[in-house]
């Protein structure tokens, strides 16, 4: 039972930090550290020898590579609104005085 705790519990570690990175090779490198470490730890529980979990980690380092390449970066903040409307302080610079495009 603990065997299956600790596996679940690097799984869901290895899930929520799948995404990291910014470029193609931050991506690639993450993938394929998390690929390998999940890959050794899978291989080393379904094969009962350090071969298995050597197989096992290259094959996930590779699969992890790959597919952390390939994935797209997260989008870029949105733009800000637009101003609506300008005003004037009391010594003549504009400033926003009602910005668009939220609902202000």
């Amino acid at each position: 039972m603990n065997k299956i705790m600790s596996m679940a519990a690097g799984f869901l570690v290895v899930l929520a930090l799948a995404g990291c990175g910014y470029t193609p090779e931050q991506r690639a490198l993450s993938g394929a550290a998390l690929g390998g470490a999940s890959g050794a730890a899978i291989g080393a529980a379904a094969g009962n020898s350090p071969g298995a979990a050597v197989a096992g980690g290259l094959l996930g380092a590779a699969t992890g590579g790959l597919v952390g390449a390939a994935t797209a970066p997260p989008p870029p903040p949105p733009p800000p609104p637009p101003c609506q409307r300008y005003a004037y302080d009391e010594y003549g610079r504009p400033f926003c005085a009602r910005a668009g495009g939220y609902g202000y």
